[in-house]
């Protein structure tokens, strides 16, 4: 059962709104574009015409992971571009995120090479995205920025608290305990679930999480087991 602990929609600031129509505008004369999620690419290409005539973009486009990169060639292939000019941790890493990400696009990166990282802004005060180890995208400009590249942010999308029904509240109470497991992409989902049911203990309830840092939320949570998986399904 899906039960949705992330509201996504687009960004309301005006000042963020404006810079993301600029971006939008101009995309094509970036020389990396960094997808942080598959919300990233919707958001960013929404709307967005097929370029017109013959024009050919170099532009490189990264993805953390196969979701990302999947939604991405969807959208390039629309937008008129070869989807081979993505780049994406190779299919037997072991984790798809920034840190797996960055030996393979490394040799792109050098001085003045100019990189557009669109991503997703959270709620003031939310748990979860600077993690207990830290956050990958972050790490990933940090890396950019130390070879020399001038490296841009875009926000193409908003993350908030889910809208919580008394029936969601039922499903959440129903599924605690041994017999129910809980799987997390997400840092923030499990920030979301604490807020909203402080008083819950976790720790009869297991918890299946797609990455180390969501792995680390979810201990610091109470959840009793915590298992860790690459996000694909045979994982």
């Amino acid at each position: 059962e899906a039960l949705p602990l992330i509201h996504i929609g687009a960004p309301r600031d005006p000042a963020v709104v404006v810079a993301l129509q600029t971006a939008r505008a101009q995309w094509t004369q970036w020389q990396v574009i960094m997808m942080v999620s598959t919300a990233a690419v919707q958001h960013f290409f929404a709307g967005q015409s097929p370029i017109a005539g013959t024009h050919t973009v170099h532009t490189r486009f990264w993805a953390p992971g196969p979701g990302t990169a999947r939604a991405l060639a969807d959208a390039l292939v629309r937008m008129g571009v070869a989807p081979d000019q993505i780049d994406m941790p190779p299919a037997d890493a072991a984790q798809f995120d920034s840190e797996h990400l960055w030996p393979v696009v490394r040799a792109q990166i050098r001085a003045g090479v100019r990189v557009l990282v669109v991503r997703g802004a959270s709620r003031p005060g939310a748990r979860g995205k600077a993690g207990l180890a830290g956050n990958g995208r972050e790490w990933l400009i940090e890396q950019c920025q130390a070879h020399g590249a001038e490296v841009h942010t875009c926000v193409a999308y908003e993350r908030l608290p889910p809208a919580w029904t008394d029936v969601h509240r039922r499903r959440v109470r129903e599924a605690v305990g041994s017999g129910h497991v809980w799987l997390f992409s997400s840092s923030e989902a499990i920030g979301h679930l604490v807020d909203a049911f402080p008083e819950q203990d976790w720790s009869t309830t297991r918890a299946l999480c797609t990455h180390d840092r969501i792995a680390a939320q979810a201990r610091q949570a109470g959840f009793g087991r915590v298992i860790i998986s690459r996000p694909g399904l045979p994982d």
